[in-house]
């Protein structure tokens, strides 16, 4: 998929359990490793089977970089949304490999006054499939009401 640009500072806090760290520091902000390291803790919380997994994060360019195997291309845009829709990620560049590769998904930025309702007449002509993209940003979103502006969401075909 490559390298993808989120906005920087209007997501998610990120409150995943960090990965363990031998020498915790704590500055104002937090370490690129402690980033990298929380990242790392909500990508494991998601449930997504990740075989490999590594990220870093550059705190100079807001920039994580995640690393593994996943089983489906659903699992690795789930994975690229969460760590890109946290507050301090710009950009995620995904050098994850599916095991079974399929079509992508397109993405949609969550705009001021939008629904799930709004967002599926755009996309599929019926306001009644926003589960479609309720469950395939799953478990991203807790319930479907649960979307903020410049968010990036998954829109499946």
């Amino acid at each position: 998929m490559g390298l993808f640009d989120f906005v920087k500072g209007i997501g998610k806090k990120n409150t995943a359990p960090a990965e363990p760290q031998a020498a915790p520091a704590t500055p104002a902000e937090p370490s690129a490793q402690e980033v990298a390291n929380k990242l790392l803790g909500l990508i494991k919380s998601l449930g997504l089977g990740v075989e490999g997994l590594s990220v870093t994060y550059n705190g100079t360019t807001d920039l994580a970089t995640i690393k593994g195997q996943v089983k489906s291309q659903a699992d690795k845009e789930k994975i690229v949304l969460a760590v890109g829709n946290v507050d301090h990620v710009a950009q995620v560049d995904d050098q994850m490999t599916v095991e079974a590769p399929e079509p992508e998904s397109k993405f949609y930025t969550v705009k001021s006054g939008d629904n799930l309702s709004k967002i599926s007449k755009e996309y599929y002509g019926d306001p009644n499939q926003y589960n479609k993209i309720f469950e395939a940003n799953r478990p991203l979103l807790k319930n479907a009401d649960d979307i903020f502006p410049g968010q990036v969401l998954r829109i499946p075909q």
